[in-house]
C-alpha cells in the first residue's frame, strides 16, 4: 500500500498543505483568566458567524484504557465550567461514570483557532436539566425517548416506528423529561489557546488550576 495516499483515489494525504495566516495570539492580549479568555474567543467565533461555534469535541476513556471521542453541543458556559446534555444510557456517559476526566476541543478553522480543555465531569441537577428539556423541540424532545443511545437498532424502519409511538403516548400534551437523559457540567483545571500562524509557528498557550485557586500561564511550543 502506497503510504499517504487513500486507496482506489489520487488524493496523497502528504501533498495538503494548508497554511495558517489568520492572526496572533500574543501575552499582552491574552486575559489570565481563562473563561473571560474564552468568553473573548467563543463571542468573536459569533460575530465572524464561524460555522458551528458550539461543536466540542468530546474525549471519555472506558474502563480497559480505550479512548473515544465525538462531536456534542455546549449547551452554556460561565464561571462553574461547560454545559453539555446528552442519553445517561450512552457510550459517553457510561465511560464518563466510570471515569469523570474528560477533555473537550473546539475548532474554528475559519478563525485558525482551537481550544482544549480538561476537567471533571459531574451531572446537573434533574431541575437544571428539565429546564433546558423544555426548551428544546417538540421532536428533539420525543426523539430522547425514542432513542436507546449507542445501543444495536434493528433497522431505521424499527427507530420510526419507535418514534411514533411516543408520538401517540404524549398527543398534544407535555412530554416529560425522560429518566435516562440530562446534562453534564465539566470543570476544567487546564485550558489551551491554540492560534494558527504562519509557517506552522503557532501561538498556544495553557492555563494550569492551581491549589490556591489561581492560573498558571505558559506558553508552549508549536
Amino acid at each position: 500500500m502506497h503510504v499517504g495516499r487513500f486507496a482506489e483515489t489520487d488524493v496523497s494525504v502528504e501533498e495538503i498543505r494548508e497554511g495558517y495566516v489568520y492572526g496572533r495570539l500574543s501575552e499582552a492580549e491574552l486575559d489570565r483568566d481563562p473563561f473571560r479568555q474564552f468568553e473573548h474567543w467563543f463571542q468573536q467565533a459569533l460575530d465572524e458567524e464561524v460555522s458551528q461555534p458550539d461543536a466540542m469535541a468530546l474525549a471519555t476513556v472506558d474502563a480497559g484504557g480505550r479512548p473515544s471521542v465525538r462531536i456534542v453541543g455546549l449547551r452554556g458556559f460561565d464561571r462553574d465550567g461547560f454545559v453539555f446534555y446528552t442519553n445517561y444510557q450512552s457510550q459517553k456517559s457510561i465511560e464518563m461514570d466510570g471515569n469523570p476526566q474528560v477533555a473537550v476541543v473546539f475548532h474554528w478553522p475559519e478563525q485558525g483557532r482551537q481550544v482544549r480543555v480538561n476537567g471533571r465531569v459531574t451531572r446537573l441537577s434533574r431541575e437544571a436539566s428539565a429546564e433546558y428539556f423544555h426548551t428544546r423541540d417538540r421532536e428533539s424532545q420525543l426523539a430522547a425517548w425514542a432513542s436507546k443511545q449507542s445501543r444495536p437498532i434493528e433497522s431505521r424502519v424499527a427507530l420510526e416506528e419507535r418514534f411514533r409511538t411516543f408520538i401517540e403516548r404524549f398527543g398534544e400534551g407535555e412530554i416529560p423529561l425522560p429518566e435516562h437523559w440530562g446534562g453534564y457540567l465539566i470543570r476544567p483545571d487546564c485550558f489551551e489557546f491554540w492560534q494558527g500562524r504562519e509557517f506552522r509557528m503557532h501561538d498556544r498557550f495553557r492555563y494550569t488550576h492551581q491549589p490556591d485557586d489561581t492560573w498558571e500561564v505558559v506558553r508552549l511550543s508549536p
